[in-house]
């Protein structure tokens, strides 16, 4: 075979492959995004059932009990995601701890809601 289609056959054969390598780093860019939504919407979901308890918004107040994806929880700073057992444990620990109204944490908690009365925290009994 002549020089000049062995030159011209490799010089195909380094377009397709050029072309290979630019479809697969699409492909690794749009699985790499894949995994980012994916850890995104795991995140969302862990939010979503667990609970968080914030501290009081003043010095006379009173720590409140939020879902874990509440907005209002961010605002006013928040410890660390709880679980069902985390809650109960944070019952104990803050006799006091009010419910967020916002976010409402007694339906994901399966419990009614706590009749509120001025000046007390409401009675709440775990099932």
């Amino acid at each position: 075979m002549p020089i000049a289609d062995r030159l011209a056959k490799k010089r195909t054969l380094l377009e397709w492959l050029r072309y290979q390598a630019a479809v697969t780093e699409r492909e690794i860019r749009a699985l790499e995004h894949e995994v980012a939504e994916d850890d995104r919407r795991r995140e969302v979901a862990r939010r979503e059932q667990g609970w968080v308890v914030s501290a009081p918004r003043s010095p006379e107040g009173r720590p409140i009990l939020h879902r874990g994806n509440c907005g209002l929880r961010a605002r006013y700073g928040a410890g660390e995601l709880l679980d069902r057992e985390g809650v109960l444990g944070a019952v104990e620990e803050y006799p006091d701890l009010e419910m967020c109204s916002t976010c409402t944490p007694w339906g994901s908690l399966g419990i009614d809601k706590p009749a509120d009365l001025p000046g007390r925290p409401a009675e709440v009994e775990f099932p």
